[in-house]
């Protein structure tokens, strides 16, 4: 059993986490935030009760209602995507193994179901790769349910809004909701030349019923063209050169 008062969370002690575990089993929805400010802050950060608390949490996500099931999958996905790789020494991938292994599966089954709205079908997605380990796009796919990544040019460095919309994806260097702008189109990749993970991901898409997400991610992996300079580029390249873990 987890002796909780030896470990830190993001308020300190985290004595306390097993009952705030508890009461996020009976309303996970209500104590969500609760949860993230001790385990996960802003879910870019975890501490040693944060993956002490994954055992549980698989838990709580094997038993909940599918409603709820969200909620525990997310704050576990979050929670792992902070780990270091199983390169690293005690990686805690390694180490939890076998609870990330029934929320990886859970993750899975909750993706295939297609009822999932594409905004939380893109979170998952998101925890699903943190489960297996997959870096930087287990958190940089969300740019994918706002619409909208910022990058940097690769040659005059000018800011680039990449917009990846349901009408129209463009790609401009001034604020676009703030009236005209020039927009240069974005060239999504084409399907036959999507391969490794992102063929992986515009497949899984399509076949989990998310059209709309699987043609949000053919632009991320496409190319755009620098409305200042001209320069044409990779979009996936310059969302993984600006990522900072």
């Amino acid at each position: 059993m987890t002796d909780w008062s030896t470990l830190t969370d993001g308020c300190g002690s985290a004595e306390h986490v097993r009952v705030l575990l508890d009461r996020f089993a009976v309303d996970p929805s209500g104590v969500w935030s609760e949860v993230m400010d001790h385990l996960c802050p802003q879910m870019d950060t975890a501490f040693p009760a944060s993956y002490a608390a994954l055992p549980r949490l698989a838990g709580i996500a094997t038993a909940c209602s599918p409603d709820d099931l969200a909620w525990a999958l997310l704050a576990a996905g979050a929670i792992v995507s902070c780990s270091p790789g199983l390169s690293e020494p005690d990686s805690p991938l390694a180490i939890y193994s076998a609870p990330i292994g029934v929320l990886h599966r859970l993750t899975d089954h909750r993706l295939s179901l297609g009822e999932v709205e594409a905004e939380e079908y893109v979170n998952l997605l998101q925890a699903l790769l943190s489960f297996e380990g997959v870096e930087i796009w287990d958190r940089c796919l969300d740019g994918l349910q706002s619409g909208e990544y910022e990058v940097g040019c690769p040659y005059c460095g000018v800011t680039v809004f990449i917009v990846i919309g349901q009408e129209e994806s463009f790609g401009c260097s001034d604020d676009y909701a703030l009236g005209e702008v020039e927009k240069v189109p974005l060239q999504p990749m084409r399907t036959q030349l999507l391969d490794g993970l992102p063929r992986r991901l515009f497949t899984r898409a399509m076949a989990d019923g998310q059209e709309s997400v699987a043609q949000g991610i053919a632009y991320l992996f496409g190319r755009a063209v620098c409305p200042d300079c001209g320069t044409d580029f990779s979009v996936a390249e310059r969302v993984v050169a600006g990522w900072i873990p």
